[in-house]
């Protein structure tokens, strides 16, 4: 186990950002367009966690009423393992989770419950080593873990290129006739470590702002 890298907030956000400006001219038109990076999420790595395995393969409103619902299981709306792995499967089924959206919640509350995942050692994980424990659990596959280290543990250099968005985002940005493959989608970042989370971003938004020509 080792210290992970520094979390991008704060200073070295801005740094990262200006950084990135000074290197890629393609991605600076994307960032000044895009504006302030704003990398939001919860703090929480179990409810983070959690609520990622609710929103999956679910449109956002849809989720978001059933995680409400959810919340609401709970004395004061506290969502906590023990709570979790206390319910029956007839409550959790009630809020409008699938059967294996409950089995895949049980087994994470598990995992915190006993220790096999704590918060303050996921915290302390490099990245691949947070991964590699992450997706041990039930639900979690490595796209949910690399989320979940850029918008919760705000980690700086993650690069997720099974991300359709991003594959997207390159498309656009390089003008490329095709979805970039995965190899190349690599090999592509390269250019933006060790601020690969930052650029991850500004593709995005990007994106959704229909690009820079």
């Amino acid at each position: 186990m080792r210290v992970a890298a520094q979390s991008i907030t704060g200073r070295r956000a801005h740094s990262a950002v200006q950084e990135l400006r000074r290197r890629d001219p393609l991605l600076r038109a994307w960032i000044d367009r895009a504006g302030p990076l704003r990398i939001e999420g919860r703090r929480d790595p179990f409810l983070s966690l959690a609520e990622a395995i609710v929103y999956q393969q679910l449109s956002g409103k849809a989720a978001a009423t059933i995680w409400k619902r959810f919340e609401m299981l709970f004395p004061a709306r506290r969502v906590r393992p023990a709570g979790v792995v206390a319910l029956s499967d007839g409550r959790m089924r009630s809020c409008g989770l699938s059967r294996q959206k409950a089995a895949y919640l049980r087994d994470l509350s598990a995992h915190f419950h006993d220790g096999r995942l704590e918060a303050r050692v996921l915290r302390r994980l490099g990245d691949e080593e947070a991964i590699e424990t992450l997706t041990r659990v039930k639900g979690i596959g490595r796209w949910t873990a690399e989320m979940f280290l850029i918008f919760c543990l705000k980690r700086p250099d993650v690069w997720p290129v099974d991300d359709l968005g991003v594959l997207k985002g390159l498309q656009r940005l390089f003008g490329l006739r095709r979805l970039p493959a995965r190899s190349r989608a690599l090999v592509l970042g390269e250019r933006w470590r060790p601020h690969r989370s930052v650029a991850t971003w500004y593709l995005w938004r990007g994106l959704d702002a229909g690009g820079v020509g």
